[in-house]
């Protein structure tokens, strides 16, 4: 006996109708949120000042991997006596299965979707997916990005240690380590980066994956003044994603609007906006950037996130014009349609009409070029770090370290700059890997090649 459903029933009609496979994976989404809901708590409430502390199950107090060796060889405080390297890697491998779990499960969630929720056998998005999924070059890029995210995402968590405990109060905390004599001795985390400094020298350098004198991990090496430079670049990741995020979503929603809005009405709303972009445009982007971020440094914004809130805006303002000029096209096109027409002789709000009928439509070429675009915005941030501007310091941002150390390139101390370099090249082109398979999932016709580099050009804007 067939049943029937009602093609015009809402979502959350067809839950109803149907409640159990939306439950069971909404207890499973419960689940995997309750693990780690005091890190979200902590995080949310930090923007008061308070910082609630809730337990977590991926937290540095159950995995702990500071601690002191010994004079035996055994290790003391750390997570089941185990060294602080093996430690802080556990800790590092249940993060990103926790997250790729997440993945896992949200994927879980559009498959029960579609078997139970969506009444259409087929839909053009099946055919989206399935692209995406064959695309290696584009699976490449969403490898890193996820890599990337995650980082920023779990970062003091992620880290051997914490920001205010190497970075921005170092003189605060102590550590404890067994001296020469074989006594054991306090000292601040400041005094002790003195003695890890990574200056060029053979014997004062803290290279990747080793420990310093005092017993403390240090996957990525240590910086000239001695801080860890994991730590440094995961809370570093942090600002980057925040900055490039916020610059896309707001110039994203700003190119949008102004995509459907000259595409409706045409006309002098056209020329407008077309004068108004073009005159953003012809400016020599980065120039202007550093100009703004010089002039409004003093404002009381350029204080919110250690001035990353006021970089951010910059960036949204200065790079609109390149997004709406990637898909005003698409507008123009979709505003010809024979139903766009259908829609203004039955009298529906052109508000309605542009939400409906044409959003939807560029919403697939916005998805590709922000994504491209995201990828200059870090490495524009990157830039204007390493030239002394943008973040405020000591607050940690890639291009800072490749400023820190480009002194120190050939000598001991070659990591300081070369691994936050690498790893900037790295997420660029992830990101650009990323929306070269979106865009190929989105329009099968498109083309490699020479239409690459304008793409790049449109959305990337070039900072």
């Amino acid at each position: 006996m067939s049943v029937d459903h009602d093609p015009d029933a809402s979502l959350v009609q067809r839950i109803k109708e149907n409640p159990g496979p939306a439950l069971g994976w909404f207890a499973g989404l419960v689940v995997l949120f309750a693990l780690e809901a005091g890190a979200v708590v902590h995080f949310v409430t930090g923007f008061f000042g308070s910082g609630v502390e809730l337990p977590t199950l991926l937290s540095r107090d159950l995995i702990p991997n500071n601690g002191y060796q010994m004079p035996g060889g055994a290790w003391k405080d750390t997570f089941l006596g185990i060294a602080p390297a093996y430690a802080w890697a556990l800790r590092v491998v249940l993060i990103y299965a926790y997250a790729f779990l997440w993945l896992v499960w949200l994927w879980r969630g559009y498959v029960v979707f579609r078997e139970n929720y969506r009444y259409a056998d087929w839909t053009p998005r099946d055919d989206m997916v399935d692209r995406l999924r064959g695309h290696r070059w584009g699976q490449f890029g969403a490898v890193i990005v996820f890599a990337f995210v995650v980082m920023a995402m779990f970062a003091p968590a992620l880290g051997p240690t914490t920001v205010e405990r190497s970075i921005s109060d170092p003189y605060s905390h102590h550590i404890e380590y067994y001296n020469d004599d074989g006594q054991l001795e306090k000292i601040t985390v400041g005094s002790a980066n003195l003695g890890a400094r990574s200056q060029g020298t053979a014997d004062s350098n803290v290279g990747p994956m080793q420990y310093d004198d005092y017993g403390r991990w240090h996957p990525f090496g240590t910086l000239p003044s001695g801080k860890d430079m994991f730590t440094f670049m995961a809370a570093g990741a942090r600002i980057s994603l925040f900055i490039g995020l916020t610059s896309i979503i707001v110039s994203g929603l700003i190119a949008a609007a102004f995509a459907l809005l000259t595409a409706y009405y045409k006309g002098l709303v056209d020329l407008v906006v077309v004068i108004v972009g073009d005159s953003i445009m012809s400016l020599p982007r980065l120039l202007f950037v550093m100009l703004l971020s010089v002039v409004l440094g003093g404002t009381w914004i350029a204080e919110i996130y250690s001035g990353g809130l006021i970089l951010a805006l910059i960036f949204a303002g200065t790079g609109w014009p390149f997004l709406w000029r990637s898909v005003r096209g698409p507008a123009m096109q979709v505003s010809e349609q024979e139903w766009i027409d259908a829609a203004k002789s039955f009298g529906q709000r052109p508000s309605v009409t542009m939400r409906k009928h044409m959003a939807p439509y560029i919403l697939g070429y916005l998805l590709v070029y922000s994504s491209m675009t995201l990828g200059g915005v870090i490495i524009a941030v990157a830039g204007l770090s390493f030239l002394g501007l943008g973040i405020n310091p000591p607050t940690p941002e890639w291009g800072r370290a490749v400023d820190i150390g480009q002194s120190y390139v050939t000598t001991s101390s070659w990591h300081i700059s070369f691994i936050p370099g690498v790893m900037i090249v790295l997420v660029v082109t992830a990101f650009n890997a990323l929306g070269d398979g979106i865009r190929d999932a989105v329009d099968p016709q498109s083309e490699s090649g020479e239409g690459d580099a304008e793409v790049a050009a449109a959305g990337g804007g070039g900072a």
